[in-house]
């Protein structure tokens, strides 16, 4: 056991070897799909919060269409997944940084190929612009200003 327990002290030591390198630019990569897949997932909150906001208020506007039984309640489950399309934005992005600073520690700078690691890849200027854009979405239904 003491044997055991000693190893586990120990820092993590990443080998220098082409398997190693090709590992961790195939988890460089999965990253990337998965920031990727959380923007996807949030741009489709956002879309259908403000669509169902939409459809609805111009539903309401039509005639010969009965009046909601619950006239406000598209306007707060539009708000709901605006808000939990811009929440996700935030925590992906809070996700992929930590997981970024993890993947450029000294510990992999061996195996990572690249002599320093790269300023802000351009997914961050994406999240941020979507982010905005969720933000304002968000204000617009919760304004009445569309």
């Amino acid at each position: 056991m003491e044997g055991h327990a000693s190893r586990a002290a120990e820092p993590f030591q990443a080998k220098e070897a082409i398997s190693s390198h090709f590992a961790w630019l195939n988890t460089r990569l999965a990253l990337e799909m998965t920031m990727m897949a959380w923007l996807r997932m949030a741009i489709t909150l956002v879309g259908f919060g403000f669509t169902i906001v939409q459809f609805f208020e111009r539903l309401n506007d039509m005639e010969g269409v009965a009046p909601a039984v619950q006239p406000f309640a598209a306007r707060y489950v539009g708000l709901v997944l605006i808000a939990a399309g811009v929440a996700a934005l935030v925590v992906s992005a809070l996700q992929y940084r930590a997981t970024i600073r993890y993947l450029w520690q000294n510990d992999f700078a061996a195996i990572a190929g690249i002599g320093k690691p790269p300023g802000n890849t351009p997914i961050y200027a994406v999240t941020i612009t979507l982010t905005i854009i969720g933000v304002m979405a968000f204000l617009a239904v919760l304004l009445r200003a569309i």
